[in-house]
This record gives structure tokens, C-alpha cells and sequence, in this order.
């Protein structure tokens, strides 16, 4: 037993839970805790990020990549509000970060003093556990709970505010090992088990739909074995890129308002569907009421109030997914569905992705980066069409390589997310694919690449417009482009350099090849901005409100307008 500060209690419950890596912006509120870290710069490295945002993304994209819990720093007031942005994000996505800020002295709180927000209050919406800390005797228990709550059941970001006086009282601190985080088991009963079988076993088409909760759960060999045993074509979400290896041929791809048209016709007319790890988010479903019309639902997810929260189940079967996996594949015999597979194959030869291969695209760029980069390179992405691109058209072979803002649909998360990616793995190849609407929100965080000589490679699709808001005032609002064009005079080359990045801008498809292999080769910051048509638009596409089945192309487009 020692007596240390609050500060010190705080890095020792750091050091305990096994973090090496925290994100952070400092302040007059949080000096004390910057004191102690000074004492144990060599135990865990602080990485000064450029704005608190960015240090919330990436200590997310830490999380994401690792499945350990990413944890950032911010003081007081407007310190702890940017943080705010950040957590949403990691909340939407189930993402596992402890964020921790100061608070002014317990004898002004709640009396608008300088730089004080009720930021407890402020995040309760946004975590899944809030705390103030206004006792120093209770500081190491709440920071131990804390992490105990982001990596347990689903995980997710929790908050831990301190006063300032805390930090600096003392109290006596008893080292702890932090206990094993237990898998959710789930509350399945023997009936439930048997119910899901036996709709397995009946089914003569059946679907596997893959979402983020495999990722999360590690279940991505125990969804590969299913697929394979029960013969059945393989969709994924937006945040389950990666949970299904995308080579293999059970694969269909992406499912949703941009999913391919074989995933989406694969929904819409299989008999079964098994839906792992996925809340159906609306731009999944589409039109609810005409998802999966002839399918019955098994819904297998960790948390049961998403099941019959947006569609409602014919049976469900909640608990961690790894384990209910195993469960079934134990269970189960193997199953022959080759006509329903030769079925979805006709789909796929259909129905290609297709895109324009003579000039300069999104794909084609996304397309490049997949062959200059290896299989266990990590592709971040901002939010929009950059984001649909490099899910559409870059081949993902396993888990935590695809790191992306899915349901808050952050825009500038991708920059400070890969940040923490890269310090994560300092050795492997990190992408941020963005575009230029999306770069402008974060691209102070350029700094914190160059300060930190980060090898991140910052891919930036520039066709001078907010590119998916531009396509969706095109297909939708009569071409009515409001505040959409981006024609301002921002030079994104020379800002990067700077910011100590190099940079160089492309226009063509053999210069973007080049200088995607070039900078994978040199390992150093850097920024390729590859100029692309402001008309170039993401499909397929399903208009919002329409069913899954009513999918459209380029070419359906070009019918439908007379163009052809």
C-alpha cells in the first residue's frame, strides 16, 4: 500500500489495465494528471494530438484496431465538449475508449466558473457510463469500473470526469490486477437453441447477413466454418468489412443502400436470414417493410434490445457471438444448398462491379490501393463517397483492417482515427481514404502526423464538391446543388507540406499508381490528392425509402432518364 495523488492513481490504473498509448490535448484542469505522465513518459506514450476530436478518433481507431480499450485525455469545458463528437462516434459503432477529463475544484463546481461544463451530464446520451469523481478514495475503483464497462457485453466508450482538487488530494492506493472480462454467455435457453436450428435445417435458401458484432466478438473463423457448413452466400454491413474473408467465393459483398446488387437480391429473395452481430441500421434495411419479404429472421446479436428493435425476428438467440457460433457449428451437420448457390453465382456474373477504367475514379483509386498495399494493411476511411468506394472496392481478407464512422457518419474521423491505428502498428501499411469536404474538418491533425513522422498514407479523393450530398441533390433534389460546390482556392498539396507531410497531386490513373506504390515503398507521411470528376456518383444505389430489390446502377439510371 502507497499514498500517491490522484494523479498518480490515475496513471497507476492506467498502468494496471495495460495501456501504453493515450491521446490527449492538455489544460489548466488537467495539469496535475500531465505532471504525472511526465514521471512515466516511458511507460505510456502520450501522443499530442492537434484538436481534443482528434484525440477522441484516435484513441477509437486504437480501439478499433486492436480490440483493446483506446483511452484520451481532454481538460475542462470547450477540452472536454471537443471530446464529444468523438465519443458519439465510438458509441454508434460500440467501440471500446475511456475517456478522462478534470473538472474545476469541488468548491466551484456548478457556479459557471472558468472553463466548467457539466460534461457528465453532456455525455450520459453518448456512453455507456458517465462518472464524476469528487472523492479521491473512490478514484481508482471508478477508473478500474470504467474499463471494466467499455470492453464488457457490447462494448463501448465511457467518461470519467475528475475535479482538479482530486488530482492533487491523496489516498492510499493498493495495486490491483484487473480481473478477466468474462464472455456474455448470453440467456438463450435450450428452446431457443433448438428453435434456431430447426429453421436452419428447413431452410432451402439460406443468407448469412455479417455485421460489426463479429468483429467485435472475434468470430470470424466460427463465421467462416458456419458459412462453409451451411453452404450459404455471405453479406456484409458497412461495419462488418472484414468479418468474412472477401475472396472467398460465399462472399456476395456489401448488403444495403450501396451494397452490391447480388447482396441486396440475395436478401431479398432467400428464405433465411441470419443476421450476426447487426442492428439493422436504416441503410441496411432500406424500406423496413419490405426487407427480406420472404425470409424468416434469426437475429444472433450480444445485446437484446436491438432484436425487434428496426425488424422483427422470427427467433433470436442473444449472447456473444463467438460462442453462440460454436454452439450451432457444434450442432449442426452439414448442409447442401448448391442450387441456391449457383443462384446467387448467376447474380454475381449479372451484376459486376463496374466503373469507368479509362480516366481517373474512386474506384479505380481504391481499386489501386489494393494491389499496392498487403493483405493486412489497415484501410481508414472518412465519410461519404470516399467512404462507400473503398468498402465497395477494396478486397478484405480479415477483421480490423476496415476502420470507418458507421453509424454517426463522422465526417473527419478518418485522419485522427488512423492516427491511433498507426501508433497501434507501427509497422504496418495505414491508408486514410477521404475526400475533400472530409479532410477539411480535421486536417490540423496533418500536424500531429508530421510531428510524429506517422507513415500514414492520406489518400484524398478531391472532385471540389461534398461529394455524396452533391450526388443526392443530383438523383433527388432536381439538380438544385446548394452550397455543395467547393470552389474555394485550398491547396490541400502545399498546407500538407506545411504541416511536414509530403504530398503530390495526380490526375491520372497511371500517375495515382505510381505514386500509391512509391509511398507504400518510402514508409514516410504521406498526402496523394487524386483530382476526380465532380459528376462521378456511388452506385449501385437504393433510394432511400425503396426496397432492397429496386437496386440501381448507372446503366438502370441511363434507362430510366432516356439516356440510352
Amino acid at each position: 500500500m502507497a499514498k500517491l495523488t490522484g494523479s498518480e492513481i490515475v496513471i497507476e490504473c492506467l498502468k494496471e489495465q495495460g495501456v501504453d498509448t493515450v491521446f490527449g490535448y492538455p489544460g489548466g484542469a488537467i495539469l496535475n494528471i500531465y505532471d504525472a505522465l511526465y514521471k512515466h513518459q516511458k511507460e505510456i506514450h502520450h501522443v499530442l494530438t492537434s484538436h481534443e476530436q482528434g484525440a477522441a478518433h484516435a484513441a477509437d481507431g486504437y480501439a478499433r484496431a486492436t480490440g483493446k480499450v483506446g483511452v484520451c485525455f481532454a481538460t475542462s469545458g470547450p477540452g472536454a465538449t471537443n471530446l464529444v463528437t468523438g465519443i458519439a462516434t465510438a458509441y454508434m459503432d460500440s467501440s471500446p475508449v475511456v475517456a478522462i477529463t478534470c473538472n474545476v475544484n469541488l468548491s466551484i463546481l456548478g457556479k459557471d466558473s472558468f472553463q466548467e461544463t457539466d460534461i457528465n451530464g453532456i455525455s450520459m446520451p453518448i456512453t455507456k457510463y458517465s462518472f464524476i469523481v469528487k472523492d479521491v478514495r473512490k478514484l481508482a475503483p471508478t477508473i478500474r469500473r470504467a474499463f471494466r464497462i467499455a470492453k464488457t457485453g457490447r462494448p463501448g466508450p465511457v467518461l470519467v470526469d475528475i475535479t482538479k482538487d482530486v488530482t492533487s488530494a491523496e489516498a492510499d492506493y493498493v495495486p490491483r490486477t484487473p480481473e478477466p472480462v468474462e464472455r456474455f454467455a448470453g440467456h438463450m435457453s435450450a428452446a431457443d437453441m433448438d428453435g434456431a436450428l430447426a429453421l436452419i435445417r428447413a431452410s432451402r435458401k439460406p443468407c448469412i447477413l455479417a455485421g460489426g458484432g463479429i468483429i467485435i466478438s472475434g468470430a470470424g473463423e466460427e463465421l467462416s466454418a458456419f458459412a462453409h457448413k451451411l453452404q450459404a452466400p455471405v453479406c456484409c454491413t458497412l461495419m462488418g468489412q472484414g468479418a468474412f474473408d472477401q475472396a472467398d467465393p460465399l462472399y456476395t459483398g456489401m448488403v444495403g443502400m450501396h451494397g452490391t446488387k447480388t447482396s441486396n437480391y440475395c436478401v431479398s429473395e432467400c428464405d433465411l436470414l441470419i443476421a450476426v452481430g447487426t442492428r439493422f441500421s436504416d441503410r441496411v434495411t432500406g424500406n423496413t417493410k419490405k426487407f427480406a419479404p420472404n425470409a424468416k429472421i434469426l437475429h444472433i446479436d450480444v445485446d437484446d434490445a436491438e432484436v425487434n428493435k428496426n425488424i422483427r425476428a422470427t427467433a433470436a438467440l442473444v449472447g456473444d457471438a463467438k460462442i453462440i457460433l460454436k454452439h450451432l457449428l457444434t450442432s449442426l451437420d452439414p448442409q447442401n444448398h448448391e442450387e441456391w448457390c449457383a443462384h446467387i453465382d448467376r447474380f454475381k456474373d449479372m451484376y459486376p462491379m463496374r466503373f469507368e477504367r479509362t480516366r481517373l475514379t474512386g474506384p479505380s483509386v481504391v481499386r489501386a490501393v489494393d494491389e499496392a498495399t498487403p493483405e493486412d494493411a489497415v484501410i481508414v476511411t472518412e465519410v461519404g463517397q470516399n467512404q462507400m468506394w473503398a468498402a465497395q472496392y477494396y478486397t478484405y481478407h480479415s477483421p480490423r483492417t476496415f476502420i470507418s464512422s458507421g453509424g454517426l457518419g463522422t465526417m473527419g474521423f478518418g485522419l485522427g482515427a488512423s492516427i491511433g491505428v498507426q501508433e497501434a502498428f507501427p509497422d504496418r501499411v495505414v491508408v486514410n481514404i477521404a475526400g475533400d469536404g472530409c479532410l477539411r474538418m480535421n486536417i490540423n491533425e496533418l500536424m500531429t502526423v508530421g510531428r510524429e513522422n506517422l507513415p500514414i498514407i492520406e489518400v484524398v479523393i478531391n472532385n471540389h464538391v461534398l461529394g455524396m450530398v452533391y450526388q443526392w441533390q443530383d438523383l433527388f433534389y432536381g439538380r438544385r446543388f446548394s452550397a455543395t460546390v467547393l470552389n474555394d482556392k485550398a491547396d490541400f498539396c502545399k498546407i500538407a507540406e506545411g504541416m511536414g507531410v509530403s504530398a503530390c497531386r495526380v490526375s491520372t490513373q497511371e500517375e495515382f499508381r505510381k505514386a500509391i506504390a512509391e509511398a507504400v515503398r518510402e514508409r514516410k507521411p504521406k498526402l496523394i490528392e487524386a483530382v476526380i470528376a465532380s459528376e462521378d456518383m456511388v452506385f449501385p444505389m437504393c433510394s432511400p425509402g425503396a426496397a432492397l430489390s429496386d437496386t440501381f446502377d448507372a446503366e438502370d439510371l441511363k434507362i430510366k432518364q432516356g439516356r440510352t
